[in-house]
């Protein structure tokens, strides 16, 4: 099946019995790998590890955002002692009352309050465990997170199968035509080679007569486009293939397309008539068209 790298999906929830409330959206886009960009895990320990192991295993390529807005309802904060920074404080305040004492000033006294209000002393933090609930509900979510996202991508990935699939058809239709034209213009070929062959002849006093053969060869293997049309037979063989294959197929199928391309260059170069032209150029417009395509498919 055909997976796309276009997808989006956004869900709400909370934890149970209130606590935490969350709004989160993951978007996805095509490009050649994997990418993961996020914004807002950092706010819950843990979460981060978690969330690139389960969408690392459903995602193999695109470029994929994730946003998380989180809103702590009831709040865990509880207040710490920096005892560390109280020491420092101490310290100072000893020093400058020792200077003051040395010139003959008087302080006011200093209270318990006054230090804890010194930035640091007093430290705001969550609570010990709080996160843990808050982690467990966020990963029993995520989940169904990304099963909406995968399945949008599948859905659009159907739409681009159908799509590439009329592509190939119309390619296989082309080469078809094409192998038609290409029996029709055999008889014209081989009258332009026996008249090229009977002018180099009636000149050829003193050539080599196996150059003259091999020269003659070449010019015929140049005419024939019969192994262009049957490798583009396999190429649509295989793009049929890769479409019913169960794996991500993406980078094969862009593979696929440039040597589709270069099969139809070498037909227009080797075409001799203008009917066969013009199909090899028809063809080259539907395999860009279908390459555009395939930068979608994962």
């Amino acid at each position: 099946m055909v997976n796309s790298m276009t997808g989006f999906a956004a869900r709400r929830g909370g934890v149970a019995g209130g606590g935490a409330e969350w709004a989160w959206d993951l978007r996805g886009v095509n490009g050649k790998g994997f990418d993961l960009r996020h914004r807002g895990l950092d706010s819950v320990d843990g979460l981060e590890p978690l969330v690139r192991a389960q969408i690392g295993q459903a995602v193999a390529r695109g470029n994929v955002s994730l946003n998380l807005k989180l809103v702590r309802v009831v709040s865990g904060e509880v207040q710490r002692l920096n005892t560390n920074a109280l020491a420092g404080v101490l310290a100072a305040l000893r020093v400058v009352e020792d200077a003051a004492v040395e010139a003959d000033l008087r302080l006011a006294p200093t209270t318990g309050a006054d230090l804890l209000a010194l930035r640091g002393v007093l430290e705001t933090g969550t609570a010990d465990g709080e996160d843990a609930p808050l982690l467990a509900a966020l990963a029993a979510d995520l989940p169904l997170l990304v099963a909406e996202f995968n399945a949008m991508r599948a859905a659009e990935g159907a739409v681009l199968a159908r799509v590439i699939g009329a592509q190939v058809a119309a390619i296989a239709a082309m080469v078809a035509e094409a192998r038609l034209l290409a029996e029709a213009r055999r008889p014209v070929v081989a009258a332009a080679l026996r008249e090229n062959l009977a002018r180099v002849l009636g000149n050829a006093e003193g050539a080599d007569a196996a150059r003259v053969a091999q020269e003659l060869a070449l010019l015929a293997v140049k005419a024939d486009v019969t192994e262009e049309l049957d490798r583009l037979d396999a190429h649509v063989a295989a793009a049929r293939g890769l479409l019913a294959d169960k794996a991500q197929v993406g980078r094969r199928l862009d593979f696929l397309m440039q040597e589709v391309m270069r099969e139809a260059n070498t037909l227009c170069a080797k075409s001799g008539s203008t009917d066969l032209t013009r199909v090899g150029l028809d063809l080259k417009v539907v395999i860009d068209q279908m390459r555009e395509q395939v930068q979608n498919v994962e």
